[in-house]
């Protein structure tokens, strides 16, 4: 049981730090080629749009979480220095 445990959490650390190195992708939908086949010839793929590449999952769950926190939180007050 820990060493399954272990095991699931270095596979989790090991797709964050992917996530933090290189938060984008090859496009699943045309393997990163920016192009599909299809009946009528060779169109641009609608999910990458041609780009090749789309961002991690891991990297849109960071995203929006740290979008969350900062809606969340109070900004920070300007501290005045004090009069002399």
């Amino acid at each position: 049981m820990l060493t399954a445990s272990a095991l699931i959490m270095a596979t989790l650390a090991g797709y964050a730090l992917l996530c933090l190195v290189k938060p984008f992708g090859p496009c699943r939908k045309c393997q990163g080629t920016g192009i599909r086949q299809v009946r009528k010839g060779i169109k641009v793929c609608r999910r990458c749009h041609g780009q090749r590449y789309r961002l991690r999952v891991g990297r849109r769950l960071l995203n929006s979480s740290r979008d969350i926190h900062a809606a969340g939180t109070r900004p920070r007050r300007p501290t005045i220095p004090p009069r002399h």
